[in-house]
């Protein structure tokens, strides 16, 4: 799964390589963790793309409460057009989700190692969904899942699972293409994947500076995951 990812680009950097004409204040930010916002790339009313800021996890329309975001920060992409949560947001509320790269942690004895994932590309998009729910009485909220797939064989020696990683190429066809199209996309990243341990740091929601992608003390001692 991805529980957490960071974003080392601003909003007119990101809306330049999105294509997107207008764009919202995005900052830096190196630890996005589920429930916070965060920016996504979608097509607007007009059918131009719109950089919005989203909350992190996805909740149904149908969803009796928020909460229910929690569970949705992924969405497995095998057989996802099926499943309530997500089949109506896979027919026309798909969404690009700007990254630089993300963290995955590995069991070691006693403690688990956290790992900077990044590929050749310096900004790319994971693919997403999202959704707006909107309680009775409640200030409706729009929220989001990235969608995960097998890892490649460099991720899977840390995890099984990983984000789908869109090529450039395939970015509009993702956001308005045929859903069966699209779904057809949601395959392990085949690029160069670079995995680099790192500090601590990360492990808490509320360090979100660049020290969170620091070295972890003696990792040039273990074995390379290059």
């Amino acid at each position: 799964m991805c529980s957490r990812y960071f974003l080392d680009a601003d909003g007119n950097v990101i809306a330049y390589t999105f294509n997107v004409t207008e764009n919202t204040a995005v900052r830096r930010r190196y630890n996005i963790a589920p429930t916070q916002e965060a920016p996504v790339v979608r097509v607007g009313a007009g059918g131009a793309r719109e950089l919005a800021m989203l909350r992190w996890g996805l909740v149904p329309s149908w969803a009796k409460e928020l909460g229910v975001g929690t569970k949705m920060i992924n969405a497995r992409s095998e057989g996802v057009e099926a499943k309530p949560a997500f089949r109506a947001a896979v027919r026309s509320r798909r969404c690009l989700v700007p990254a630089t790269g993300f963290y995955e942690w590995k069991g070691l004895p006693g403690r688990k190692q956290p790992y900077a994932i990044t590929i050749a590309r310096p900004l790319f998009a994971f693919a997403g969904l999202w959704e707006t729910w909107a309680p009775q009485g409640a200030r409706p909220v729009e929220t989001f899942t990235i969608l995960t797939t097998d890892a490649n064989p460099a991720i899977a020696s840390v995890h099984d699972r990983m984000p789908v990683i869109l090529p450039r190429e395939a970015e509009e066809a993702w956001l308005t293409g045929d859903a069966k199209d699209a779904l057809a996309l949601l395959a392990p990243y085949a690029g160069d994947t670079k995995l680099r341990p790192v500090g601590p740091a990360v492990g808490s929601s509320k360090n979100e500076t660049p020290e969170c992608l620091d070295d972890a003390p003696g990792w040039s001692d273990q074995p390379s995951l290059f």
